[in-house]
C-alpha cells in the first residue's frame, strides 16, 4: 500500500514511510492510496475474534511492509491487560433498545487517545528499522488535553525516540495537566503555550515547515515525527474500534448483519470521525456519522453551508479537548470528497491560512450533507446531559461524551431517524471532576486532582486507578513559553 499527500499525488512513500514521517514534507496528510471493502463475510469471520485479532487484521490491509506476525505481536502489547482494564478494550454499552455508547477510555491515560498512542509508538520503531533509520525520532505533538499524555505514555523511555509536547497554558483540565506534567520518562518533555490549541498546533505545523530547523536538526542526529492525528499511524488504529463495536453489536444479537447503525462523535480535530468516515468506506454498514461539536462550532457550520471559516470567538469551555477552530483533519475528508484533486486541496488550505476561511464547491456540500448531520452544544447542555444519563439512566459520562450524547438527541428530534444509533465516549469523567460534579449537583470541594476523590464517593463509582494515584506523583516539568519560542525550546530539548 502506497501514500499519496493530500497536497501533492505525485509524493509516494510505503506504509513505513509514512508512519515514520507523519507529515508530508509540502504540509499536506498522507493518506492511502486506496481503501479496502470489507463484505459481510469478512465482517461475520471477525464476529468472534478478539478485539487484538480485529485490529491485526484491519491494520494489516493498509500496513502492508508490516507482517502479520509482528502486527499481531504489537496489538497483544498495545491493548493487553498491563495497559486496558478491559478484556473488551473499547467495549459497547447498552443503555436502550437503540442507544448504545461505545466506551474509549479504558486505557492507561483514560481517554479514547490511548487506542491509537498505545500502538503509534511501535509502529514507529518498527519503521525506523524496516527504513535504515539510524536517527533519533524527536515526536512533536500539540495537545488539547489528550493526546499529550497518552503519547508521553506511549513513547516513555522507547528506544531510539524522544517527545515533546505543547499544550495551551490554562486550556486543558487540572486532571489533564497533572498527568503530563507527572509523566515518567528520560526521553520525555512537556511545554505550556501562552494561547489557545490552535496558537499550539498552528506553531507546531509551523516547527514541521522549517527547513532550516530540520537541516540543523539532522546534522544533530534527529528528525521530526508527529504523533497528533495527522500521522496516519494514528487514524489508523482509530478506524478499528468503530469496525470491532460494529461486530460487538452484532455478535451479542443488538444488531443484524448488514443493519446499519448510525455514530454520533465529539470531534474537534476531525481525527475520530474521520475514522469513522473510513470505516464507513471500507463497507462497514454506517447509516450517519453525525459530528458533535462544543461551544466552538466551526465543523457544525462547515458540515451545514460548506463554508469553513475560523474567523470566530473562540471559547475555553468544560470540554477543553474539543476547544478547536482549526480542524487538521478535514484536508483529509476533503481530499477524498475531491477526487484525490491534491491542487483543490492546497488551494482550500492556502485560503485558510491567508484568509482564515474557504468555501467548497456545491457537489462536494451535496456529498458531506448525505453523510454528515452535525450539531453543537452549549455549557448548559452539556451539564444537562451528564445530569440525565446519570440520574435516570444510572450512568456517569464525561464532558466530551455529553456533547455527544446532547447532539445524538437533537439529530433524533430533528431527522426521526430511529436508527440504533452509537454515541462515542472518549474520556474517563475523572478527568474533568470539577465539571462533573457540578452537573450532578454537587459542590466542588477543592480543585484539581484533589476532586477525584470527591467524585468517588459521590457517585459511588471507582475512578480509573492511575488518576487516583496521580496524587502521589511528583511533578517533573514546568516549562512555559510563548508560541513564537516554541522552536527554540525544540532546540534546547535537542541539545
Amino acid at each position: 500500500m502506497k501514500y499519496y499527500s493530500t497536497r501533492d499525488t505525485a509524493v509516494s512513500l510505503s506504509a513505513a514511510q509514512a508512519v515514520k514521517q507523519g507529515l508530508s514534507r509540502d504540509g499536506g496528510l498522507l493518506t492511502p492510496m486506496e481503501f479496502t471493502k470489507l463484505s459481510e463475510g469478512d465482517l461475520n469471520a471477525m464476529l468472534p475474534m478478539t478485539y487484538q485479532q480485529r485490529a491485526a487484521a484491519i491494520m494489516g490491509l493498509y500496513l502492508t511492509d508490516y507482517s502479520a506476525k509482528e502486527l499481531l505481536a504489537f496489538v497483544e502489547k498495545a491493548y493487553g491487560p498491563a495497559r486496558f482494564d478491559t478484556s473488551a478494550v473499547a467495549p459497547v454499552r447498552t443503555l436502550d433498545e437503540t442507544t448504545h455508547c461505545l466506551e474509549l477510555w479504558h486505557g492507561p491515560t483514560s481517554a479514547f487517545k490511548d487506542l491509537a498512542l498505545q500502538m503509534l509508538p511501535q509502529l514507529l520503531s518498527a519503521a525506523l528499522k524496516k527504513t535504515g533509520e539510524t536517527r533519533t525520532a524527536c515526536i512533536l505533538a500539540a495537545t488539547s488535553g489528550d493526546t499529550g499524555k497518552a503519547a508521553m505514555e506511549g513513547f516513555a523511555d522507547v528506544e531510539q525516540t524522544k517527545i515533546l509536547v505543547f499544550y495551551p497554558k490554562d486550556g486543558v483540565s487540572a486532571v489533564q495537566e497533572a498527568q503530563m506534567l507527572t509523566q515518567r520518562g528520560e526521553n520525555v518533555s512537556v511545554c505550556s503555550v501562552v494561547g489557545n490549541f490552535d496558537d499550539t498546533q498552528s506553531g507546531v505545523k509551523r516547527i514541521f515547515s522549517d527547513g532550516a530547523l530540520r537541516d540543523e536538526l539532522d546534522k544533530r542526529g534527529y528528525f521530526l515525527s508527529s504523533a497528533n492525528s495527522i500521522n496516519w499511524g494514528r487514524i489508523l488504529p482509530q478506524v478499528v474500534y468503530y469496525i470491532s463495536a460494529y461486530c460487538d453489536l452484532v455478535r451479542d444479537g443488538k444488531l443484524d448483519l448488514g443493519e446499519k447503525v448510525n455514530f454520533c462523535v465529539p470531534t474537534g480535530n476531525f481525527g475520530d470521525i474521520l475514522a469513522g468516515y473510513y470505516a464507513r468506506k471500507m463497507g462497514l454498514p454506517i447509516g450517519r456519522l453525525i459530528c458533535a461539536s462544543n461551544k466552538n462550532d466551526v465543523l457544525t457550520e462547515f458540515l451545514t453551508t460548506g463554508t469553513y471559516d475560523r474567523n470566530r470567538t473562540f471559547y475555553n469551555t468544560m470540554s477543553p479537548s474539543m476547544d478547536i477552530l482549526i480542524s487538521s483533519n478535514l484536508e483529509r475528508l476533503l481530499f477524498d470528497l475531491a477526487g484525490q484533486n491534491g491542487e483543490k486541496v492546497k488551494d482550500y488550505m492556502d485560503q485558510l491560512a491567508m484568509s482564515g476561511s474557504y468555501r467548497v464547491r456545491d457537489e462536494i456540500l451535496e456529498q458531506i450533507r448525505d453523510l454528515f448531520w452535525a450539531g453543537s452544544c452549549g455549557e448548559e447542555a452539556t451539564a444537562a446531559a451528564i445530569a440525565h444519563y446519570y440520574k435516570d439512566c444510572g450512568y456517569l459520562i464525561d464532558t466530551h461524551t455529553a456533547v455527544a450524547a446532547d447532539v445524538m438527541a437533537q439529530y433524533r428530534a430533528a431527522t426521526g431517524d430511529a436508527a440504533p444509533t452509537v454515541f462515542v465516549s472518549t474520556a474517563s469523567p475523572f478527568k474533568f471532576c470539577d465539571s462533573v460534579l457540578k452537573a450532578i449537583g454537587e459542590t466542588p470541594k477543592g480543585e484539581g486532582i484533589d476532586l477525584i476523590d470527591q467524585l468517588q464517593y459521590a457517585t459511588g463509582r471507582p475512578a480509573p486507578w492511575r488518576l487516583a494515584a496521580l496524587r502521589e506523583k511528583e511533578r517533573r516539568f514546568d516549562l512555559s513559553q510563548k508560541k513564537e519560542e516554541m522552536p527554540e525550546v525544540v532546540r534546547a530539548f535537542l541539545k
